[in-house]
Formats: C-alpha cells, sequence, structure tokens
C-alpha cells in the first residue's frame, strides 16, 4: 500500500481538485486498513469534481489484485474499462460494446452505472462484489437498484470486483458493433472534461437543448461549454472547481427545465 500527499487534479480528467492524502491500496488487507477512517473512493477521476480546497478524508484508489482481471472469471474493480472492451472484442465475446470510449474504472462504471445510448454497465454484470461493514459480500445486479446513471449501494460500499455477463460472437460482428457506437461519439470534445455535464430528460437530449439555446462557448473563467458538443463542460487550461459551479448554475437558469447534474461533487 503506498500513502502520499497529491493534488487531485492530476488524477481527475477534468484536471480540477486540491490537495489529498491519496491511498493506493493492492490487497484485501490493505482496504480494511484504508478504511479505519472516513474515506473516498477515486476511481479513475472521470465523472467528478473535486473542490479546490481538496478533501479531508482519505481517497482510495484500488490498485493491485483490485486491477486484475479475467473477462471468463473475476474483473477487478481497478481495471480500466477501455482495456476491458477491446480485450472482449479480441476474444470474441459480446456485451461490452455499448460503453466504448468511457475513460472510467470498473468500480466506478458500476456505481453511476455507466453507459451510452447503446448500452449501460448493468447490462453487462452477473455479480458485484462489494466491501462494507468490513467484509467483502456478493450481490445479483437486480439487488443495486441501477437505474439511469445511478445505483444504490449498501451505504460507504466499494465496488471491488464483478463478474461480466459476456456472450461469444463473431468478431467481425462485435467490430461492426463497436463501429458503430465510435462514430456516434466522434462530435465529443477532446479536451480536458468530467464526461457528460447533465443527464438527459426523459425523451429528450442534454446536449441539443444546450445548444438550442445558443449556450455552446458560454465561459466562466477557464470553464466552458464545449463548442463541439453542448453537454460537456471542458477545462481550457486553468479552470477552477467554483469557475465550473458557476458554470452549471448559469446553464441549469437558462433552460425552461431543471438539468440534473450528471457529474458527481
Amino acid at each position: 500500500m503506498r500513502v502520499e500527499r497529491v493534488l487531485l487534479k492530476d488524477y481527475t480528467t477534468l484536471g480540477v481538485g486540491g490537495p489529498a492524502e491519496l491511498w493506493t491500496v493492492e490487497t484485501p488487507e490493505d482496504l480494511k486498513k484504508a478504511t479505519e477512517a472516513p474515506y473516498r473512493v477515486l476511481g479513475n477521476g472521470s465523472n467528478l469534481l473535486v473542490m479546490d480546497e481538496g478533501v479531508e478524508e482519505r481517497v482510495i484508489r484500488l490498485s493491485g489484485v483490485f486491477a486484475e482481471w479475467d473477462l471468463k472469471g473475476w474483473v477487478g474493480a481497478g481495471a480500466l474499462l477501455p482495456l476491458l472492451v477491446q480485450e472482449a472484442a479480441r476474444q470474441g465475446l459480446s456485451g461490452l460494446e455499448g460503453l466504448l470510449g468511457i475513460p472510467a474504472q470498473v468500480g466506478g462504471a458500476v456505481k453511476m452505472n455507466a453507459g451510452t445510448r447503446f448500452g449501460e454497465m448493468a447490462d453487462a454484470l452477473e455479480a458485484v462484489e462489494i466491501f462494507h461493514g468490513g467484509r467483502f459480500q456478493i450481490y445479483e445486479p437486480q439487488e443495486l437498484g441501477f437505474g439511469y446513471r445511478k445505483s444504490h449501494l449498501p451505504p460507504g460500499g466499494i465496488v471491488t470486483r464483478v463478474r461480466l455477463r459476456l456472450k461469444e460472437r463473431p468478431q467481425e460482428e462485435i467490430r461492426r458493433r463497436m463501429a458503430e457506437v465510435d462514430a456516434a461519439r466522434k462530435g465529443q470534445p477532446k479536451k480536458k472534461s468530467a464526461g457528460c455535464a447533465f443527464k438527459n430528460p426523459p425523451g429528450q437530449s442534454a446536449g441539443r437543448l444546450i445548444d438550442q439555446r445558443g449556450l455552446k462557448g458560454l465561459r466562466v473563467g477557464d470553464a466552458m461549454v464545449s463548442l463541439e458538443h453542448g453537454n460537456f463542460i471542458v477545462n481550457l487550461g486553468g479552470a477552477k472547481a467554483q469557475d465550473i459551479l458557476a458554470l452549471v448554475r448559469a446553464i441549469q437558469e437558462e433552460l425552461p427545465l431543471e438539468l440534473e447534474w450528471e457529474v458527481w461533487p
């Protein structure tokens, strides 16, 4: 286990965040020790906004045995989802194609039920192992209350491993499906962001609503509504958390319906 003082802006895809004590845990024994005091879990730092003043609690990042994976067995929560998507295709295993391009660790993808219009993480789950209350327990997906970009894990629970529900299919068929998903995501910005900023209202597109309101390019400090995709807030280089929060409020005030923020504070 490694414990160090870091700036979380170096560990988030948005490039924002103050100081914290980062605990990189590699074994079940490490995890038990790390959770003896108040904590938060970092994941891959995507879909996450960390305040400029930092985090008082321990910040846990899963590594070691928690990053090991076998697509036909258990997959560690610290494994990177993009690697799994590509390896599944190579092995002729279908079920992850709709998650192409999501820059998450498996644990974070489970907790927020990450996905695209082509599929969600919950669709690919057979079982989920969660650490809480000092012990590891296995759940079936239907026990975890998955919904649109949400789940109901036990309070304080940390996803540690999953078993995936994958089916053997011709590799060409899987690659075609991935190409379709990739083509639909081409318009997403390359600058630092936390992914989609808002959840889509029922039957509507948050990005389209923001675009129709003429809000692309709206800026607070170095935080800006992407010119490529209205549902992305990008960091132009020196954005602060307060800039992003102010921009979120400005967007919400301009729209005729309430947009729910997808990024986790």
